[in-house]
C-alpha cells in the first residue's frame, strides 16, 4: 500500500498552566492509502478536529510519529511545514473562509500566489478550477454575493489550487442544505475518482460517512476503525 498519511502513538496535550496539561488524543495510529476517500467520524469534543489539525500539519503532536507524504512532521522546520501545507494539503472548511471584498477568482488565486506562481499561471489554473466546480459564471463576484453552496465550491477551487495530493475537508456540508450539500459531496466524489487525489472528510454526519470508502470513529481522544 502506498502510504500518504502514516500515524503512530499520536498524543497531543494541551499546557493550561502549570503544572495542568489536558490531554486530547490517547496514542492514534492511522495509515491511509494515497487516493483513499476516508471520513473521521465523532461528536463534538471528541478530538476530531485537534486531529484534523495534526494531519494537517497546523499543529505538531506532543509525541508519536507523523509521516505526511513521505516528510517526518516532527522533525520538520516551520518553513518547510508552511511548504507542505502549501503544496500537499488543500483546506476545505465549514464556514468557507473566504476573503471578503475579494472576488472569487483572486480567493482561488491566492494559494498560488504564496507558491510563487506567476500572475498568467495564477489566472489560467483559478479559471480552470472555477469551470471544474461550475462556477465559471461566478468568478468576478465577491463572497457576499454568492450563497452558501457557490461559497463552498469556491473554497474548494481554492483548495484544489496547488494541485494538492490532499483534500482534508472539515464539516464540509455543515452550513448547507441537504440539495446543496449533495452537490458538494459530489466534487468531492469527482476529485477522488478522476484527480485522484485523497479525501479526508472530518464530520459528525454518519449517513455522509457511508459514502466514502472507509470509516474510522474519533471517542474520547481515541480513534477506532469503523462506524
Amino acid at each position: 500500500m502506498d502510504t500518504i498519511i502514516n500515524m503512530r502513538g499520536i498524543v497531543k496535550r494541551f499546557y493550561i498552566g502549570q503544572p495542568n496539561e489536558l490531554e486530547i488524543l490517547h496514542g492514534i495510529d492511522l495509515d491511509v492509502a494515497r487516493g483513499e476517500f476516508i471520513s473521521i467520524v465523532g461528536a463534538s469534543g471528541s478530538g476530531k478536529s485537534t486531529l484534523m489539525n495534526l494531519i494537517g500539519a497546523l499543529d505538531r503532536a506532543t509525541s508519536g510519529t507523523y509521516f505526511l507524504d513521505g516528510t517526518d512532521v516532527a522533525a520538520a522546520e516551520d518553513s518547510e511545514l508552511s511548504a507542505i501545507r502549501c503544496r500537499k494539503v488543500g483546506f476545505v472548511f465549514q464556514n468557507f473562509n473566504l476573503i471578503p471584498r475579494t472576488n472569487a477568482l483572486k480567493n482561488v488565486e491566492l494559494p498560488m500566489m504564496y507558491a510563487g506562481a506567476s500572475q498568467r499561471e495564477r489566472t489560467f489554473r483559478a479559471q480552470e478550477l472555477m469551470a471544474l466546480v461550475e462556477m465559471e459564471d461566478r468568478m468576478y463576484h465577491q463572497p457576499n454575493e454568492l450563497s452558501g453552496g457557490q461559497k463552498q465550491r469556491v473554497a474548494i477551487a481554492r483548495a484544489m489550487a496547488n494541485d494538492p495530493a490532499i483534500i482534508l475537508a472539515d464539516e464540509p456540508t455543515g452550513a448547507l442544505d441537504t440539495k446543496t450539500g449533495r452537490l458538494v459531496m459530489d466534487i468531492f466524489h469527482q476529485l477522488n475518482r478522476e484527480k485522484g487525489k485523497t479525501v479526508v472528510l472530518i464530520t459528525h454526519n454518519r449517513e455522509l460517512a457511508k459514502e466514502t470508502e472507509r470509516i474510522v470513529t474519533m471517542r474520547d481522544g481515541m480513534l477506532f476503525e469503523g462506524a
